[in-house]
């Protein structure tokens, strides 16, 4: 998921992660946002949510798997690429049937060229989602995410650029599109959210129509449902609004699309 902060992508997350899981998918949910709201989205309470650990703040595993941490003197040497194929069996959490929550927590980036430990074991594994046992990975984005960079296109083929019909929403999901293209992330979808106005076709073709930038545009009607459900989606899982039939046809879009 990415795009601006404050269009849906949390909410659109935990919806896709909750459809995927009751049709049988085995699903991975990873909270990459240093907010950590996912899991409260997901319907886990806020007071066993408080208490999940993000695995960029374990000292421990920071410094098992890269040579540093909080603790230690910065000067020695950083394993660049940590070996993180226990990450889930230690780290994630179980939400539901088929879905276990992953919280990679944020980074502080001291520049551009950081390479902080934080950043090297969570771009590790971003780059090891390939290998998961999870049939379906959905990341959560925060603005800024491009960081990552290449450890992004590694672990991911499509990407859900989320946006409103606002000018500067769309302008976000527009950059968000180009750099998902050049780091060689090949499957692009605008999720267009709370649209309905009739300019907003209008303004999603001025701004992100350039040929080539999204192969699928999917418009998400306003749902005052979604804000009456706040924070948690659950209570919307068995409803028929177009809101939500618009979400499963993403849903049914992206597993067409993976199968293809």
């Amino acid at each position: 998921m990415a795009g601006k902060g404050g269009v849906g992508k949390t909410t659109l997350t935990a919806l896709l992660a909750h459809l995927f899981s009751r049709e049988g998918l085995q699903v991975l949910a990873v909270d990459g946002d240093p907010q950590q709201n996912l899991a409260v989205t997901l319907g886990i309470p806020p007071a066993k949510a408080v208490q999940v650990v993000p695995v960029s703040k374990s000292a421990e595993y920071l410094r098992e798997k890269t040579g540093a941490g909080p603790d230690i003197s910065p000067g020695g040497l950083l394993t660049l690429n940590p070996e993180v194929s226990d990450v889930i069996d230690r780290f994630s959490v179980p939400v539901a049937d088929n879905l276990q929550l992953l919280v990679m927590g944020g980074v502080r980036m001291a520049g551009a060229g950081c390479l902080c430990p934080e950043y090297t074991l969570l771009a590790a594994i971003l780059r090891h989602m390939p290998l998961l046992p999870a049939q379906v990975v959905l990341l959560d984005t925060p603005a800024g995410m491009e960081h990552f960079g290449r450890a992004v296109a590694d672990g991911f083929d499509t990407a859900l650029v989320v946006s409103d019909p606002s000018y500067n929403a769309l302008s976000v999901a527009r950059e968000s599109a180009l750099l998902a293209r050049q780091i060689g992330i090949k499957n692009r979808i605008l999720v267009v959210n709370r649209s309905g106005a009739p300019d907003d076709l209008r303004k999603v073709h001025e701004i992100c129509g350039e040929e080539g930038l999204f192969f699928k545009v999917v418009y998400l009607p306003a749902d005052p449902e979604v804000v009456h459900a706040e924070p948690v989606v659950t209570p919307l899982l068995a409803g028929q609004s177009p809101f939500m039939n618009a979400v499963r046809g993403l849903a049914d879009l992206i597993v067409k699309n993976e199968s293809a």
